[in-house]
């Protein structure tokens, strides 16, 4: 399987090893601080309901992007979209590092989001325009293995660093946003020299409008209403999760750093030898079955979160936390399937308004719930959330049950 994984690098095209080589550097460096972010917000000043409003202005600037982005990026070229998006993470990152308020990090985290829509657009786009469908769920699980393993390293080094620097507080946090702004610099010189638009881009965007190809996605797309609505509420876990997990494993159950940074890690422990796995699974016998069955394993995580009595189940927490990144890679190969190639990026810029809009209102959400209910009742929502997903996707599999059935007839 590994040596199939291999060979199918060897045979695609630059822009998909050089946006992989890009992935593999970006993550570690956003891999420096993510579960850090939350602490560092609360530690200049604001309470959770606080850093759920910081949050949602990023979410804000997301939203106000997301629609015409793939349009765009079909445009312009892939390459302008992760030249402009790489540019925005290293001034957020930057304004990350020079705050001393919290309310210096609403600016930042609009910077940040916004540029992590941008580059989260092109980035599916790559796959789509360079992968049959027969290798896609393959091909991007296999990029996702490779992406994955400095996100296993870079958390304990970033534990460590933050011990040398003066401990998990604002200030040991905060040269980590520097060196997370140098990696990232390194990723957009890799992007403006090496990086090229796949040739399956025929730039037909230029000869059509933005409304007239949503238009064309409603109407030649399968199932993308419900599939909106399963992409939208799968959006949960990503805004909610990387803000309040972090939080409550500090504050609730007294994780330190190098106990922080071992469940982040842990979180991508599963991810490396199973992602290819899952991709072939997927690829061979259903991706809907295979994110149905992935989904309880990561309620599980959420579970143990709330019921962590010591260290190792806080870790186990993170550990099984993995499967939410196999559905989701899962998800995007199917995503890409639902319209016609020519318009993968206009739907994919419908998806990001949706998600962006997630990205508005679940911190504020989560901040509400944390505040008012209780910390744990925000996971208790994230589950319930899950249990909706299962329900979508199940019509999903009906329908294809159906039209298969009409088909021998």
């Amino acid at each position: 399987m590994v040596q199939r994984g291999f060979g199918l690098i060897r045979r695609k095209q630059t822009p998909f090893k050089v946006n992989l080589l890009k992935n593999m550097i970006q993550n570690f460096s956003l891999s420096l601080t993510q579960q850090y972010q939350s602490i560092y917000i609360t530690d200049l000043g604001a309470s959770p309901i606080e850093l759920g409003y910081v949050n949602s202005g990023g979410g804000v600037a997301s939203a106000l992007v997301s629609l015409p982005l793939g349009w765009l990026a079909t445009k312009h070229g892939i390459k302008k979209i992760f030249i402009t998006g790489l540019l925005l993470m290293i001034l957020g990152s930057t304004v990350f590092a020079l705050s001393r308020n919290w309310e210096i990090t609403f600016i930042a985290l609009i910077i940040f989001m916004l540029s992590q829509r941008i580059v989260m657009t092109g980035c599916p786009l790559v796959c789509g325009h360079t992968l049959s469908n027969e290798e896609r769920a393959t091909g991007m699980q296999l990029c996702d293995t490779l992406s994955a393993v400095p996100r296993l390293i870079a958390p304990i080094v970033a534990a460590f660093a933050i011990s040398m620097f003066g401990g998990l507080s604002a200030e040991g946090i905060r040269p980590l946003y520097w060196i997370r702004s140098l990696g990232l610099s390194i990723s957009l010189f890799l992007i403006f020299r090496f990086f090229t638009n796949p040739s399956g881009i025929e730039h037909k965007a230029r000869q059509s409008s933005l409304m007239g190809d949503l238009r064309r996605v409603i109407s030649e797309g399968k199932i993308v209403k419900r599939w909106i609505i399963f992409a939208t509420l799968s959006t949960f876990p990503m805004y909610i999760g990387d803000i309040f997990i972090p939080l409550y494993a500090a504050q609730m159950k007294g994780a330190n750093e190098l106990i922080l940074g071992w469940m982040f890690a842990a979180s991508w422990l599963l991810v490396i030898p199973l992602a290819l796995p899952i991709g072939r699974l997927a690829d061979a016998f259903g991706r809907a079955k295979l994110i149905l069955l992935m989904t309880p394993i990561y309620c599980t995580s959420l579970l143990l979160l709330i019921f962590a009595w010591n260290t190792p189940s806080l870790i186990a927490s993170g550990l099984f936390k993995g499967f939410y990144m196999l559905m989701a890679v899962t998800q995007a190969a199917m995503t890409a399937e639902l319209v016609p190639k020519e318009l993968l990026g206009s739907w994919l810029g419908m998806l990001g308004l949706f998600r962006g809009i997630v990205g508005v209102v679940s911190p504020i959400l989560g901040g509400i719930i944390w505040e008012n209910i209780g910390p744990e009742y925000v996971f208790y929502f994230l589950i319930s959330i899950q249990v909706a997903r299962i329900l979508i996707l199940l019509t999903v599999l009906s329908s294809d049950k159906n039209k298969s059935e009409t088909v021998k007839k």
